[in-house]
């Protein structure tokens, strides 16, 4: 059965400046059990939600499967780490996600591909092999919350 593992909205970029100096520190309460997603802005207490620039992407899903074990949304920087779901196949696509507050649908408008934190975060190597499953990109459709935990999963 399809699971949420992890939810993450922070509310700073910590991957500034050089990799080689390493992210800033977390701040508390970056992983959630639940988050609130608006239609077209994102999620509620993001450091994305709202801004223009990236309301195609404002909400960002990786496979639990693409990662390392050990790793997780700390390290990626994405929002909703998800197992049992093909998410990189979904281009093009609205993936539907109920962890039982209702249905979330989210566009999904691109790969969203890593960049040289990752061989720091991740460890050496992680840049280039995620490249192919870095997770996606989504515009929210409508009003919702997701949740930690096993989920209902539909792809249109």
């Amino acid at each position: 059965m399809p699971e949420i593992v992890e939810l993450l909205a922070s509310p700073v970029h910590r991957f500034l400046g050089r990799p080689a100096d390493g992210p800033a520190p977390a701040p508390p309460g970056e992983l959630v059990d639940a988050i609130r997603i608006r239609a077209g802005l994102g999620i509620l207490g993001d450091r994305y939600f709202g801004q223009q620039a990236h309301r195609d992407a404002s909400v960002t899903v990786i496979a639990q499967e693409s990662l390392p074990v050990g790793i997780g949304l700390a390290e990626v920087r994405r929002n909703i780490l998800t197992t049992g779901i093909a998410v990189d196949e979904l281009i093009g696509r609205v993936l539907v996600l109920d962890s039982g507050d209702g249905p979330v649908r989210l566009r999904v408008n691109r790969a969203a591909r890593p960049c040289a934190w990752m061989d720091v975060t991740v460890g050496p190597g992680a840049w280039k092999a995620l490249r192919t499953t870095g997770g996606i990109r989504c515009t929210p459709l409508n009003d919702g919350t997701l949740r930690v935990g096993p989920i209902d999963a539909l792809v249109n």
